[in-house]
């Protein structure tokens, strides 16, 4: 049995953690935040991202700050996004896995009508069986994301299935989506926060994939 693999899209295929952080000092400047040093923002990240922001300032905000604080990320973010790249090894990686008959998906927070457009712009929709963003408010953990997304796919079994990400939140929603999971330890999160989700850990995409089939092995 080999596995099926749901890819996480920010932070694990696309090799954005530049943009993002730099995104963020960007709105953070305008909202009165000090900057955050890419070490720092992968320490302290979390889904859902209000909570990122009470770590940061010690509150939550309120609902009508966070839409500000939302809406300013994403503008700063959308300006960047264009000019990153897939991750190191990701397009052969992603080739291998079709060629050796086996599936694969995309389920992503990301906005499903800016996702959809990038995925085809790397070439690289046709190796998905299903690619899936989010549609509806931001902010929100991908538990119930997953769940609609897994339903969706015909003759995929939970039981061989492993997500791919890079942020316990995908951890997270693969155990409530009764699924695997692997993360990648090259993107939002640093290690240290990542071990806390008590799943195998990685330092590259390639070792995701062997992992997720030892799993399902």
């Amino acid at each position: 049995m080999t596995a099926h693999l749901v890819w996480d899209w920010n932070g694990t295929l696309l090799d954005d953690v530049d943009a993002v952080v730099e995104a963020t000092n960007a709105s953070f400047a305008e909202i009165g935040l000090p900057s955050i040093s890419r070490e720092r923002y992968r320490e302290l990240y979390c889904v859902p991202v209000p909570r990122f922001y009470e770590r940061l300032t010690g509150r939550l905000p309120t609902q009508d700050e966070w839409l500000v604080m939302d809406a300013i990320f994403h503008r700063h973010y959308w300006a960047l996004a264009g000019g990153c790249g897939l991750a190191a090894g990701a397009v052969e990686l992603l080739a291998a896995v079709v060629e050796a008959g086996r599936t694969q998906s995309l389920c992503s927070l990301a906005p499903h009508d800016r996702l959809v457009p990038l995925v085809r712009e790397h070439g690289i929709e046709s190796h998905f069986v299903r690619v899936d963003g989010r549609v509806g408010r931001s902010g929100e953990g991908k538990a119930e994301h997953l769940i609609r997304h897994l339903a969706a796919l015909d003759g995929v079994e939970p039981r061989r299935t492993v997500v791919i990400g890079d942020a316990v939140d995908d951890a997270t929603a693969a155990a409530a989506a009764g699924v695997r999971a692997v993360l990648y330890a090259g993107g939002s999160h640093s290690r240290a926060s990542l071990q806390v989700a008590g799943v195998p850990v990685v330092d590259s995409l390639a070792e995701a994939v062997e992992t997720a089939h030892r799993l399902v092995g």
